[in-house]
């Protein structure tokens, strides 16, 4: 494959790296200190999540946060990184129209993330794909288990376990990538559903709650360091800082783990 761990990730690298059957490791970071951390221990992707409202500033759900809060931590991300490549949410309504998502992607990649990651595969959602892909902005989606969602879902519950789901999310997958997303997040849904997808996808997939069968995985920082966020801890989390004895030692751990398959374990995932 094109990337070699010490030259930084791209975009097409990451194509590359699902047809070499190289699984990616991919964090959440808030922050410079734990950007670096994670970008000289292994990690290829770090992702400036909505989760930060959760996990840094304490809300109940993500649906506080907003594309000020996401511009202002991917800058202090982006200042840590030298090889890992940095993606951006575009937080709750900020992709409500092409236009709104266009500027809020804009400011997101001005402030130094390379893609930003929407929820959902609606119309309108694939229009904005397909307006952000036309103006140079690569994008990754995400189904399954969407938190912008909550409200609609009635809480976080796995996605996908009855047929008429699963055929939902299997064709939603595959129209985002006709869209012209460039990653796939699958989150909180049964492992056989997740494989079949990544089976069928052009784009790799990223896994969260989804089994060990996807082209990669991430975690939430907070979960992953096992630390307390005053929220219910899900089973596909594990405490890597157990093991691993300092944080770079628990994103080595991570990424190994991740890469030979033995994270998620069957412990870890929903069927």
């Amino acid at each position: 494959m094109a990337n070699h761990e010490d030259k930084p990730w791209t975009v097409p690298a990451l194509a590359d790296a699902k047809r070499a059957g190289r699984k990616l490791a991919m964090l959440t970071a808030y922050d410079a200190v734990f950007a670096r951390v994670l970008d000289r221990n292994g990690a290829d992707l770090i992702l400036v999540g909505d989760s930060l409202g959760m996990v840094v500033k304490g809300h109940g759900s993500t649906l506080p946060v907003t594309v000020d809060d996401i511009a202002y931590h991917t800058a202090a991300v982006a200042t840590g990184l030298q090889r890992t490549l940095l993606v951006a949410d575009l937080p709750f309504q900020a992709d409500a129209t092409p236009e709104r998502a266009l500027d809020a992607a804009t400011r997101l990649l001005q402030a130094g993330a390379q893609m930003v990651k929407l929820e959902g595969a609606g119309p309108h959602k694939l229009d904005v794909i397909r307006f952000l892909v036309e103006r140079e902005i690569p994008v990754s989606a995400h189904l399954g288990l969407t938190p912008q969602s909550v409200l609609r879902f009635g809480g976080f519950k796995v996605q996908g376990r009855e047929e008429r789901a699963a055929a939902k999310l299997r064709e939603d997958a595959l129209a985002v990538a006709e869209a012209g997303a460039s990653l796939l997040v699958l989150e909180c849904v049964p492992s056989s559903l997740a494989q079949a997808v990544t089976a069928a996808s052009p784009i790799p997939t990223i896994g969260i709650g989804a089994g060990p069968h996807c082209d990669g995985q991430v975690l939430v920082l907070h979960d992953f360091l096992g630390l307390d966020s005053g929220h219910r801890r899900p089973k596909f989390v594990k405490d890597f800082l157990a093991d691993g004895g300092s944080v770079a030692g628990a994103v080595r751990a991570y990424c190994d783990a991740v890469r030979d398959g033995t994270f998620p374990g069957p412990e870890h995932a929903y069927q």
